[in-house]
């Protein structure tokens, strides 16, 4: 069974900088996909990034530039480097799982508790 854990979520002001980091647990299929999700306060779960298991990665337009998926050799950490931040990526941070070798999605993953990243201006 899959288990997902975040940290590193934390108070910042505008224009600096956070790494997230999710330990990943219990996958036992070589094509995987795992992605980030951002929930603003009051709003639904939106697709940050996400990489996959060949290593393609993709984001959101509106992290583009800023933010960075990374995953450790032994792919047991995926990491969400953040940089320039903005007040409106306040929120909390959600690791997730694609179920099998499909990508997360908003409405089917399996999802870490959370990280919660507050960005002042």
């Amino acid at each position: 069974q899959v288990q997902l854990s975040e940290s590193g979520g934390g108070s910042v002001q505008a224009g600096g900088s956070l790494r997230l980091s999710c330990v990943v647990s219990g996958y036992a299929d070589n094509n995987y996909c795992l992605g980030w999700f951002h929930q603003a306060p009051g709003k639904g779960r939106e697709g940050v990034a996400r990489l996959a298991s060949d290593g393609s990665t993709s984001y959101a337009d509106s992290v583009k530039g800023r933010f960075t998926i990374s995953q450790d050799n032994a792919g047991n950490t995926l990491y969400l480097e953040m940089n320039s931040l903005k007040a409106e990526d306040t929120g909390m941070y959600y690791c997730a799982a694609g179920i099998g070798s499909f990508c997360p999605r908003s409405d089917l993953a399996i999802w870490g508790r959370g990280t919660q990243v507050i960005v002042s201006s």
